[in-house]
């Protein structure tokens, strides 16, 4: 048998003392002290840690970002706020042409209400506080509000060149953009009053989102070609950049799960722009499919569809890999515009603007559920209700 050194045997004793004179304190023990809650939570410890999420410094007054690494927490599938939970899920689709709103039942695939608003509808915009759906009556110069839990219109409300509408983080402005008279109009979120003009240099704002702080948002200007970045408290434009295009036509904006790029898709240049939102600099740039309109994410985060109008596909970004992964093909072409994800995730929507129609697509296949007849010109298609705290506006950017 092989000896045991002195310095050995003393390590041990000194061990075995330490041990003991912990064992009052924490209960140490080699065998079984009957502290078992110390020992259940010690077996639970994660071998690598994770060191606590970074809390991001939100625009003052906005909800709390819920996870600093994915704008779209709140987002996940039937994560309904109380406020819209016992709201009827419908499909709001404006018409400009017809100057209607075909409502949609999605169980069904069937029109069961065509709703009168003002001259050329463009968007259906939910409400920063969820309780109310906005009709862009962009010649008509109204917002006509529709109350999502009965499906009632309300009485207009008097709004110059409303084209498209996004509410601040914090909840407290609109910001209408008025294409043709060049300006981001600020106004109350609730009455509408106006509050600050903001004058622009470029030609047709008209999609824009906002930042994972909320301190600033990205415009995109389809008519020059052009991109804006705007401070959301001081409501100032601080920087401008004209697109490496020749013709370029720059329509939705989205921000990326992880607040890190913007992607603005654009019509003529046929892809999105992506680019760093917070040093504003030159974007990169990626094909995807004729006529790059739409920009919708899914229920995980993990992957965005893009409407190319021009071509009847849907070109299917992956977040993760950071590339395009799938292209989906309408039956029949088609001309998928704007619209939205399904609350539970399954579906997307989107309108057919230059076919009078609507379509619902499998959004685990890409195959086309449901191909529905409604108005002239239907564009921003709103689905309701959806996931999350708060709206941003458009047709449904919610966090």
């Amino acid at each position: 048998m092989p000896s045991t050194s002195p310095s050995r045997i003393t390590r041990a004793l000194i061990a075995g003392a330490v041990c003991a004179a912990l064992a009052a304190l924490s209960g140490c023990d080699s065998g079984g002290s009957g502290h078992h809650a110390d020992e259940a939570l010690g077996s639970k410890a994660p071998v690598n840690p994770q060191p606590p999420k970074q809390q991001t410094d939100g625009l003052p007054g906005m909800p709390p970002v819920l996870d600093p690494t994915d704008v779209y927490a709140a987002d996940r599938p039937g994560k309904l706020s109380p406020v819209v939970k016992d709201f009827p899920s419908r499909i709001y689709v404006p018409n400009t042409n017809s100057d209607t709103v075909t409502v949609i039942d999605p169980a069904t695939y069937k029109v069961i209400e065509t709703i009168p608003v003002g001259r050329q509808p463009q968007h259906v915009v939910p409400s920063w506080d969820l309780k109310t759906l906005w009709v862009n009556n962009d010649l008509g110069n109204s917002l006509t509000p529709i109350d999502p839990k009965t499906g009632k219109a309300g009485k207009p409300v008097d709004v110059h060149d409303p084209y498209n509408l996004y509410f601040t983080p914090d909840g407290k402005y609109a910001v209408v953009m008025a294409s043709k008279d060049r300006q981001l109009v600020f106004r109350d979120a609730h009455t509408m009053k106006r509050v600050k003009t903001v004058p622009v240099s470029c030609a047709g704002v008209n999609h824009a989102d906002f930042s994972l702080d909320g301190r600033y948002f990205i415009v995109s200007c389809e008519f020059s070609g052009e991109l804006l970045k705007v401070d959301t408290a001081r409501m100032e434009v601080v920087g401008r950049q004209k697109l490496d295009f020749h013709g370029a036509m720059p329509q939705d904006v989205k921000v990326s799960p992880d607040g890190k790029k913007f992607y603005v898709a654009d019509m003529v240049a046929d892809g999105l722009w992506i680019l760093d939102g917070a040093t504003f600099g030159k974007p990169s740039f990626l094909h995807t499919g004729k006529g790059a309109h739409g920009l919708y994410i899914s229920r995980d985060s993990r992957e965005m569809y893009v409407s190319n109008r021009g071509e009847g596909t849907i070109s299917v970004f992956d977040f993760t890999q950071d590339k395009l992964t799938k292209k989906w093909r309408l039956p029949h072409g088609g001309s998928p515009d704007m619209g939205g994800v399904s609350a539970d995730g399954k579906v997307l929507w989107l309108s057919g603007r230059y076919n009078s129609e609507v379509y619902a697509i499998d959004t685990r296949t890409g195959e086309q559920l449901a191909r529905i007849k409604v108005g002239s010109g239907p564009h921003g298609l709103a689905v309701y209700p959806q996931p999350g705290r708060y709206s941003l506006g458009h047709t449904g950017i919610f966090r």
